[in-house]
């Protein structure tokens, strides 16, 4: 029972010390580029990539922006790094995208890349990529924010609360962040399901 409470109580602790003003500029970023026909390539490793392919979901149905997750096509991610090593994919599959200033890439992930320390060198790179051309880097990560956060201040920090939670803080507070941003009135576009069905009823 300690340890779910503790887990809990560092949920609520994350909760409280989100920077609400980063999650509403970050809707204002994506409503920009809407207008602008804009793309938002959504890029995560592990968890985050399963996260990656939802928020693609509610970005596509529920906001009519068009989004894209590089990991939801396992072949060419798993020929990519094994003949081209990790660290190659989302750089190669940004650029055979056309990746333009009118895009932006978001960033899902616990640390946010590390080039020093060898951590998530797919999304290190894909950063890269994206500032060559101009690209929005916007995302959701957690502890000190790493490569992503240092590079720009429009991707969200989950504040790091017990740091052996981490990983399952920080993946669980991407979806709720996602899910706040899709939801703002400023971007939905469509009813979700049960919400219509209740509001029909």
């Amino acid at each position: 029972m300690n340890f779910i409470k503790e887990y809990f109580e560092a949920v609520i602790k994350t909760a409280e010390g989100l920077d609400q003003a980063d999650i509403a500029k970050c809707a204002g970023v994506l409503k920009e580029l809407r207008l602008q026909k804009g793309r938002v390539f959504v890029l995560g490793m592990g968890g985050s990539a399963g996260n990656a392919s939802h928020m693609v979901n509610d970005l596509r149905k529920i906001c009519n922006i068009e989004a894209y997750a590089p990991t939801d096509n396992v072949s060419e991610f798993s020929a990519s790094c094994n003949d081209e090593g990790l660290g190659s994919y989302f750089p190669r599959w940004l650029i055979t995208s056309g990746l333009s200033s009118n895009d932006a890439i978001f960033i899902l992930s616990v640390g946010g890349g590390s080039r020093e320390l060898n951590v998530s060198t797919e999304l290190v790179n894909a950063i890269d990529v994206a500032i060559a051309c101009g690209a929005k880097v916007l995302g959701v990560v957690g502890r000190d924010g790493g490569y992503s956060r240092k590079i720009s201040k429009d991707v969200i920090l989950v504040p790091s609360i017990v740091s052996n939670l981490d990983t399952a803080i920080v993946e669980s507070f991407q979806a709720i962040i996602w899910h706040g941003i899709v939801f703002h009135p400023d971007l939905k576009m469509h009813p979700s399901k049960w919400e219509s069905v209740i509001k029909g009823n």
